[in-house]
């Protein structure tokens, strides 16, 4: 029964992806990523101002799994410190690389992407939009991700 909840939750983000869009402006980060084990392509717009993310959107193409995790991830971090998000982030990946779903509360419909722990060869595509987000804050707003401080 749950299994069929989180598949529905997962073609609903893939079908109707939300902040589906290019974000334009002076203050916009975007990062083009691949996933380099499919082919998958997106690139991640983020509206970083100080040390939050005030809008996160995304353009791309790859299987129903990938696209989900950027719809997802996407309203995930919206309005969100960096701080923030980086737990998140390490609560994301302890879900798809370790199965750790409890005290997972807030990753939402991400919560959803824990079948994909079994299937280690999808790991990345789960996980894609965040490897793409750790770029872009790395590269462009200069920031490390592990400790969400200016390097």
């Amino acid at each position: 029964m749950l299994d069929n909840i989180y598949r529905k939750v997962i073609m609903d983000h893939y079908k109707y992806k939300r902040n589906f869009e290019e974000l334009e402006g002076e203050n916009i980060v975007k990062v083009h990523y691949k996933n380099p084990t499919c082919g998958d392509v997106m690139s991640l717009f983020l509206d970083v101002d100080s040390d939050k993310v005030r809008k996160a959107a995304f353009l791309g193409e790859g299987c129903s799994i990938s696209m989900a995790s950027a719809s997802m991830m996407t309203e995930l971090i919206e309005n969100k410190s960096l701080k923030e998000i980086a737990i998140l982030r390490d609560k994301m990946e302890d879900l798809i690389r370790h199965a750790k779903a409890s005290g997972n509360e807030e990753l939402g419909d991400s919560l959803s992407l824990q079948g994909v722990h079994a299937l280690k060869a999808r790991h990345n595509c789960a996980l894609m939009t965040w490897q793409a987000l750790d770029k872009a804050l790395e590269d462009t707003a200069g920031y490390d991700v592990g400790t969400c401080h200016p390097k």
